[in-house]
């Protein structure tokens, strides 16, 4: 992994105004005191995910200092594209200008990022690519019921980005573990779609079994992701988590015996961006430096679906 970058809508709506602006009957102090967040970003009329993901994208090749030109994959994580084809990831290799290599997206809700790491990744070792971009980017913001305090105070837009490319070393991506269990979809998920008949095309999810499921699940994927690579969560340097919920995110700190400033936070800002948290987490300890050459970074997700996930990565 090269660098990371990432892009946030300019509309900043702090927890206060969101509830004024659509009547909710909640506080900040409520909010706060459940998930950790104090505001989120929300897309302008106009801004999509192939737009938001072409800027992220920009600033990632920017910072790694690598030209459009030489991409050969674009993999976008995405949860609310732009259409249902073409591909948000098409629109994207277009926007930068690459003509070369192919282009798609993948569908695994929050997991998505770990799960488009874990294919690009595999893609450079079998040689079909060399250098990849990969992409989370949302607009949740356009499948939120606002009405519903539960949900829509959890969400925010944005997108993120990391490159990709095959070189010889021992930094970069050591491996990646990830899973489903389609028996628990019903927890989080979205009230139908393109391809079905009725529904609302709005967000729903059953906060506390989502909670139950993420802390065994995530400690399970973070066990595994260690044990593959024959290391203890002593050498864990930087935990990098999904931007879901400060509590989970704490807690998963702890299992790691890792103090707040190892890992980085940045739900109580974006709240939860889905694919788009751990690249824009990424992206924001880059452009601050946090990073340090052979520091062990361990990513990990829970989204609907359910899926779950971490990978482990060497700077």
């Amino acid at each position: 992994m090269l660098s990371a970058g990432g892009y946030l809508p300019a509309d900043v709506v702090s927890n206060d105004e969101l509830a004024r602006r659509y009547g909710l009957d909640t506080s900040d102090a409520w909010i706060q005191e459940r998930t950790g967040i104090r505001q989120r970003h929300l897309a302008a009329p106009g801004e999509s995910a192939s737009s938001m993901g072409i800027k992220a994208a920009a600033q990632a090749l920017e910072r790694a200092g690598v030209d459009a030109s030489e991409v050969d994959a674009v993999i976008v994580a995405t949860a609310t594209p732009d259409s249902s084809f073409p591909a948000t990831a098409v629109r994207i290799q277009a926007g930068l200008g690459i003509t070369r290599g192919f282009a798609f997206d993948l569908l695994a809700a929050c997991t998505g990022f770990i799960y488009a790491l874990s294919v690009a990744d595999a893609m450079i070792r079998t040689g079909q690519c060399r250098t990849a971009l990969v992409i989370g980017a949302e607009t949740y913001s356009r499948i939120l019921d606002w009405t519903d305090r539960t949900t829509c105070v959890l969400f925010g837009d944005g997108a993120g980005a990391v490159v990709l490319r095959a070189e010889e070393g021992e930094s970069g991506i050591l491996s990646s573990h990830i899973h489903a269990d389609g028996r628990h979809g019903g927890i989080l998920h979205v009230e139908g779609g393109p391809g079905s008949t009725g529904g609302t095309g709005l967000l729903r999810m059953a906060g506390r079994e989502v909670f139950k499921h993420a802390v065994t699940k995530l400690a399970s994927a973070v066990d595994e992701a260690l044990a593959a690579n024959s290391l203890a969560r002593e050498d864990v340097t930087w935990l990098v988590p999904h931007q879901a919920n400060i509590r989970i995110i704490d807690a998963m700190g702890r299992k790691l015996h890792l103090p707040r400033e190892r890992v980085v936070v940045t739900v109580d800002r974006h709240a939860n961006t889905s694919a788009a948290s751990i690249p824009l987490a990424l992206a924001e300890a880059v452009g601050e430096g946090r990073f340090k050459p052979g520091d062990l970074l361990l990513l990990e997700a829970i989204g609907g679906g359910l899926t779950w996930g971490a990978t482990l990565l060497r700077w």
